[in-house]
């Protein structure tokens, strides 16, 4: 059901986390040229209506892979665990690599687990929340090369396989399969990767689920987004907006649906308001005290799309 989109969105909020623990403005190159390797632990905890209470732990290491590239970003790699108090656990490792002078840059991220969950059915006799339970195993790869200054290019394979069971048997157990490639554009002109305190990032990416590459159906998405960071108060704090739209192309399944949640919609976690796309505005003010606290206010808007 919304399985897809929450899973993933839950993981990109972690990975989100723990990357502005690592590096504020404060923090100079040349203190970072010297470390080899920066280990850390973050741990890990939160709540929402779905999955309740939320705790784990994040090990993670930020490192060089040439010693003598003065341009590129640290590389990041890491595992994480998440347990549930609704029974959902999920385990995790993720890799981020920059290289060659910041020309290439990859990533790696697996994850399963066994989420536990409620979708909404307006169609049933009454109109209610029904519980499902997803075993899910999910693999992505990807790689980006430069074609220009700032601006990217790049290709990113992931499967995914997903087994669902509904309450009541409102819907019959299915076991879904997806194989998707995508074609993706990026223009980064942050300062910084981890934690930008100026800058833009830009991207498009076009996925395509085609019946040749082993999907049921074909069916295709697109996923744009736009972030601008401005920093102010003397560069110690950040204002950021961002605008995300994700839009399906054909032969949508349920499992490729989206909802009102997570990331750019935080607050509706019951996956009530769900469809073929999403459109989200937000801003958000990052007020830094010290050189690793933080907190941020945020307002946000959003529309769910039947296509």
């Amino acid at each position: 059901m919304k399985k897809i989109t929450t899973v993933l969105l839950l993981l990109f909020c972690l990975f989100s986390a723990h990357s502005q623990e690592q590096t504020k403005s404060e923090v100079s190159s040349d203190t970072l040229k010297h470390k080899k390797f920066e280990f850390n632990v973050m741990p890990f905890i939160s709540y929402n209506r779905s999955l309740k209470f939320m705790f784990g732990a994040i090990p993670m290491v930020m490192y060089k892979l040439d010693s003598e590239d003065k341009v590129s970003p640290q590389s990041l790699s890491g595992i994480s665990g998440v347990y549930t108090t609704n029974g959902s656990y999920f385990v995790s490792v993720f890799n981020r690599w920059y290289y060659d002078e910041d020309r290439w840059r990859a990533k790696f991220f697996a994850v399963t687990g066994d989420y536990n969950s409620q979708f909404f059915v307006s169609d049933a006799d009454e109109a209610a929340f029904y519980d499902y339970g997803t075993k899910l195993t999910m693999a992505s790869v990807g790689v980006q090369r430069m074609i220009v200054k700032h601006l990217y290019g790049g290709l990113t394979y992931t499967y995914a396989h997903y087994d669902t069971k509904y309450e009541d048997e409102i819907q019959p157990e299915s076991i879904t399969q997806t194989n998707g490639l995508e074609l993706n554009a990026l223009y980064d002109s942050r300062d910084e990767v981890y934690y930008p305190m100026n800058g833009t990032k830009t991207q498009i990416r076009y996925i395509a689920f085609p019946t040749w590459f082993g999907n049921d159906v074909d069916a295709n998405k697109v996923l744009t987004e736009y972030n601008r960071y401005f920093n102010v108060r003397g560069g110690k704090d950040v204002i950021a907006a961002r605008y995300f739209g994700q839009f399906g192309l054909g032969n949508i399944a349920f499992q490729q649906q989206v909802t009102i949640s997570g990331k750019d919609i935080r607050g509706y976690s019951e996956g009530k308001y769900r469809g073929d796309g999403k459109i989200a505005l937000q801003g958000e003010y990052r007020y830094n005290f010290g050189k690793k606290n933080g907190c941020s206010g945020l307002c946000r808007t959003g529309y769910h799309l039947w296509l």
